[in-house]
């Protein structure tokens, strides 16, 4: 394989770190043979769903007594912020976008 292409399902959190039936994340025997597996893997937790995962560990951390409720509310808190600039980051872009098809259209 070559080392500058990447496969198809590269960075696709669903595919390469999916959810089982009992609630946890595992990467799939082909990931883990890749080459690529960990700059995917990477690439996936740093997209957008990346940040929900970071949420199911903090819930999970949470019920098993591993953090109190005061660290689970500032962790949660913290994702969801970051979510919010993610979808205004997003939005702005599509407004730029559209800012710019009106410009080009005149």
């Amino acid at each position: 394989m070559n080392k500058k292409k990447y496969p198809s399902c590269f960075g696709l959190l669903d595919t390469v770190f999916p959810k089982k039936e009992n609630g946890l994340r595992v990467t799939p025997d082909n990931c883990l043979a890749c080459y690529h597996k960990t700059e995917c893997l990477k690439s996936a937790i740093q997209g957008p769903g990346g940040l929900k995962v970071k949420d199911e560990f903090v819930d999970r951390a949470y019920e098993s007594g591993m953090i109190g409720f005061l660290e689970r509310w500032s962790k949660k808190k913290d994702i969801n912020r970051k979510l919010k600039e993610q979808g205004s980051e997003v939005r702005g872009q599509k407004s730029e976008a559209r800012g710019q098809r009106a410009e080009g259209g005149d």
